[in-house]
């Protein structure tokens, strides 16, 4: 196994398209794209094993609720002996205008419970992370509310795209490391480069 590459959300229906949820909503883009199925319930998450180009990867999806998602990431990474180096985390982060994406090799949840989870679980936030971008571009009176809640016809329409992005953006990472993948991905519109 090469690497692991989870998405960060929450379990049932009522959530399925929720900002909250766009990490395993890329898991699934992930996973049709390359011909992966993620059902086998492992760890308490939902996953699959396939490739990505030559490499071997494990996809999954904790089914623990997002503030609990360490919980089933640590055992995923145990059961298949892979080092936190080896990790690829997508979720949601509503510090990011809407539809943007950032590639970082590390750094701090940034007040994502569900990433706090994880780096607590692993014991390191050395790992590569996708954020996706959830701002809706207005102000949001509760974060909660708005995270949990079915996104707006309006965004949901532009959901496509940015779940294309992200598979593009996990396969990039995989095929020709961080580095490189942060250069091609962390652009503002206009194509200026984000600080890395």
């Amino acid at each position: 196994m090469d690497f692991a590459i989870v998405g960060l959300g929450n379990p049932g229906p009522q959530y399925e398209f929720s900002p909250h949820n766009l990490g395993f909503l890329a898991i699934d883009r992930l996973a049709a794209r390359n011909g992966i199925t993620v059902n086998r319930p492992e760890c308490r998450a939902l996953a699959g094993v396939g490739r990505i180009g030559s490499a071997e990867v494990l996809l999954a999806k904790p089914q623990t609720y997002m503030n609990l998602s360490g919980t089933s990431v640590k055992p995923l990474l145990e059961k298949w002996e892979l080092t936190p180096a080896r990790l690829i985390v997508v979720y949601d982060d509503l510090d990011l205008p809407w539809g943007s994406l950032r590639i970082r090799a590390k750094g701090s949840a940034g007040g994502h419970h569900g990433m706090e989870s994880v780096i607590r679980s692993v014991g390191t936030n050395e790992f590569v992370r996708v954020r996706l971008g959830v701002h809706p571009g207005r102000e949001v009176r509760d974060d909660v509310e708005y995270l949990l809640a079915p996104l707006r016809s309006g965004l949901r329409k532009e959901l496509d795209p940015l779940l294309d992005r992200a598979a593009e953006a996990v396969e990039s990472i995989i095929a020709d490391g961080v580095a490189m993948s942060m250069t091609k991905f962390n652009r503002r519109a206009g194509g200026v480069n984000e600080e890395i």
